[in-house]
């Protein structure tokens, strides 16, 4: 699949270098699990100078089975998880690493980095065991101080994600099933989302890291499967179940 934003260079969390953000003496092992490379390959730059950070990237992963090999293998303090992966997605990988998370010696520990910023996204994340959820316009030394705040423990949001877990979690009532909507597959439920808030094609697929050709193909799956005939229908249907 081509990616036009990993071409020209621009899928880095931010543009700002990381600045010194571990302290004296601290530091932590990470593995980076995202499907796109160059993005990779920019968080590596960002944040992985070792000596200015106390970050050290020991080992990186493109899809779930790929992660949970290199994380068993290396386990790391922290992991850098995209939420939607192939082969499962971050919740996937979250529950096959579950034995790691509940480790009572150097317990794993997941961060979620997200292009994402979807209620449904942060919620599944959290309940599958990850401490925090960060999207992907984090400067990179915010991002190294929540990877040593989820180190050590803490809980870690960009603001307003913090608000969807709280309201999550803060209901006993487990929040009702909505079939139409889970007929749809993660990636189509962000597209779903971007048409709704008036996004074109070519927005949405800088803003997703794809192509404009899967956008399109995305959006026809959507309709399809949603028995909607436009794009106003599709932002009606999405604002009246609060998606938008």
């Amino acid at each position: 699949m081509s990616d036009p934003t990993e071409a020209n260079g621009t899928a880095r969390p931010d543009q700002a270098a990381a600045e010194p953000g571990g302290g004296p003496g601290r530091h932590v092992r990470v593995v980076l699990v995202d499907d796109h490379r160059m993005f990779r390959t920019g968080v590596q730059a960002e944040i992985g100078q070792t000596a200015l950070t106390g970050v050290e990237v020991v080992g990186e992963a493109a899809d779930v089975d790929q992660a949970v090999t290199v994380i068993t293998a290396t386990r790391p303090e922290v992991v850098l998880l995209d939420v939607h992966l192939p082969g499962g997605g971050g919740v996937e990988v979250l529950r096959r690493c579950a034995p790691l998370m509940a480790a009572t010696e150097q317990p794993v520990r997941f961060l979620a980095l997200s292009v994402s910023d979807a209620a449904e996204d942060v919620i599944g994340v959290i309940r599958g065991g990850a401490r925090g959820y960060v999207t992907k316009t984090i400067t990179g030394t915010d991002l190294v101080d929540s990877i040593f705040r989820v180190q050590e423990g803490d809980a870690v949001f960009s603001p307003r994600l913090a608000g969807f877990v709280l309201d999550a979690f803060a209901s006993t009532d487990a929040p009702p099933v909505d079939e139409d909507l889970d007929r749809l597959t993660q990636r189509e439920r962000e597209v779903l989302r971007l048409i709704a808030r008036g996004y074109a094609y070519k927005e949405i697929a800088k803003q997703l890291y794809i192509s404009v050709k899967t956008v399109e193909s995305h959006v026809s799956a959507v309709l399809r499967k949603l028995q909607l005939s436009n794009r106003h229908e599709l932002t009606r249907w999405a604002t009246a179940r609060r998606l938008v």
